[in-house]
């Protein structure tokens, strides 16, 4: 584990793409390209992937995406209105937490998979500033498959937006006060960019 001073170093070794209020950084090739396909299709087949329902004006419907909750511990998680109970690491999944764990400098204890089986799925709006965090997290996002656009706007000025393109192999760094003053989401987008999975490692305070 390192310290908060070599986390600093690891962070201005990339430039903050949030213009204020916060900290995230990207490392485009972080997981190796040649290695990134065979991950994916393990994390395709091997995880269990799950269909949840969320209730909008009194209408029950599906995630726009399959997902998944891995965490250390046997403690339940609620996310987004969701109940989870926390699966065991597979040691595929402790692979990519530990070389995450290492670059940004903090150790995590569970793991939030998102699979975009196509353009039509997709996350809306939100910061990740549940209770069970804690004040300014620390979440590292891996992502693996397909290209997707990732897109953050400042809950108070409104002008201040930013987009960025998260490609297979990329580690996106979220720090700092990020979530107490931006949301983000990955939108839907009309053209097929293939299948895509996302996992979003974090400390989570039972």
């Amino acid at each position: 584990m390192f310290s908060d001073n070599q986390l600093d170093i690891f962070s201005r070794a990339h430039q903050n793409i949030l213009p204020f209020d916060g900290g995230v950084y990207l490392y485009p090739n972080f997981y190796e390209e040649e290695g990134t396909l065979a991950i994916f299709e393990q994390l395709k087949h091997s995880i269990l992937w799950k269909q949840d329902k969320m209730k909008i004006y009194g209408k029950t419907i599906n995630f726009p995406r399959l997902t998944s909750w891995y965490a250390g511990g046997d403690q339940e998680y609620t996310y987004s209105g969701v109940l989870n109970t926390p699966i065991p690491f597979t040691p595929l999944l402790l692979k990519i937490k530990e070389a995450a764990e290492q670059q940004c400098g903090r150790q995590f204890n569970s793991a939030l998979l998102n699979y975009y089986r196509d353009g039509s799925d997709s996350m809306g709006w939100h910061s990740d500033d549940e209770a069970e965090l804690s004040d300014n997290p620390v979440i590292a996002s891996a992502s693996f498959g397909a290209t997707r656009t990732f897109r953050f706007k400042h809950k108070q000025h409104k002008d201040a937006k930013v987009a960025i393109a998260l490609n297979n192999g990329s580690l996106l760094i979220m720090q700092g006060a990020t979530q107490h003053h931006w949301l983000h989401q990955v939108p839907k987008t009309a053209r097929q960019p293939g299948p895509r999975i996302n996992i979003t490692f974090r400390d989570v305070k039972y």
